[in-house]
């Protein structure tokens, strides 16, 4: 495994990291969950992600369980909030009520004294960014927290959180969790130089684009027991299961064949080639896909491959 910073921080996080949405808690069973946590740490990796919203609490738990036969200074571990978790009115957002909360009610789940990163699930518009930022300085004085970040947030409302903070003296946020692969590639434009000018590192999820950069969905069958074939949660893949990309996804089979490597591993490999990512955020339905998944750490691209891609993907 390799390890770099998180945007400025002093903090090493795996370039590959196992996150929990969809998976833990939910469609995988806790006990084979254990076993890919146990797998990915053996494997290296020191970074885990959850969310309080991730089968309402039950990921957090179940995450948590597996790491506490290890040393918890050796693991990274976050959560976040801002969508609802009940019905009322101060149930979701990022008032200093909810995060708090939240956060409290993350670490019970958890059973730990602090979390390494807090994010901010999605900017709230309706709750003023020095009230929240304010909230979550507290958390870091009080040893609940120690870093703080924010997850799908546009590079005006990170460089918001960044005045915000500077004029009242908050912890500044250290980490984006934004979506990137492929054929999903907002953040080049804006929020990496953005990101870059502060000192804010990206964690990306949904770097295989739901799995269609496996190569799995050839001529547009769905495999039994894929993550298509599951009603609850294929509306996330729709979008990338369109005739032009899954042609394009054959065309990068031929240079991940030429390499020979896996198609997964040219993704993520191509992901990590961006200096401003720290992590790649992968999940896994079991043991065997984190072990081919870490590999694409050593996968160096060289620049006349990055082309072919590029060639490719316009």
């Amino acid at each position: 495994m390799k390890y770099r910073n998180l945007g400025r921080s002093g903090l090493k996080v795996s370039e590959v990291s196992l996150g929990s949405w969809l998976t833990y808690g939910e469609s995988v069973g806790d006990h084979t969950a254990e076993e890919i946590i146990h797998k990915a740490y053996e494997l290296g990796i020191n970074f885990f992600d959850s969310a309080n919203m991730y089968g309402r609490g039950e990921a957090e738990r179940v995450m948590a369980k597996a790491l506490k036969s290890y040393n918890r200074e050796s693991y990274v571990i976050t959560t976040k909030a801002f969508w609802p978790m009940g019905e009322g009115p101060n149930d979701r957002g990022l008032s200093r009520k909810h995060v708090r909360e939240q956060v409290e009610a993350s670490l019970k789940r958890m059973d730990l004294d602090y979390v390494d990163i807090f994010y901010c699930h999605r900017y709230d518009p309706e709750t003023p960014v020095e009230e929240t930022l304010r909230t979550i300085d507290d958390l870091v004085r009080q040893g609940k927290i120690l870093y703080a970040g924010v997850s799908e947030w546009t590079a005006a409302q990170i460089e918001e959180a960044m005045r915000v903070a500077d004029k009242y003296l908050l912890d500044r946020i250290v980490v984006n969790q934004p979506q990137y692969n492929m054929f999903h590639r907002y953040i080049e434009k804006e929020v990496i130089p953005v990101s870059e000018k502060y000192g804010v590192g990206q964690v990306v999820f949904s770097p295989l684009a739901q799995g269609v950069l496996t190569g799995k969905y050839k001529g547009n069958k769905i495999p039994e027991n894929s993550r298509a074939a599951n009603q609850s949660i294929n509306q996330f893949i729709q979008g990338f299961l369109q005739e032009d990309i899954l042609n394009k996804v054959q065309q990068l089979e031929g240079i991940a064949k030429e390499l020979d490597v896996p198609l997964s591993g040219l993704a993520l490999a191509w992901i990590l080639r961006q200096p401003n990512i720290a992590s790649t955020l992968v999940g896994a339905s079991k043991p065997s896909q984190i072990e081919e998944n870490v590999k694409a750490v050593d996968i160096e691209l060289s620049q006349e491959v990055i082309q072919k891609i590029e060639d490719i993907l316009s």
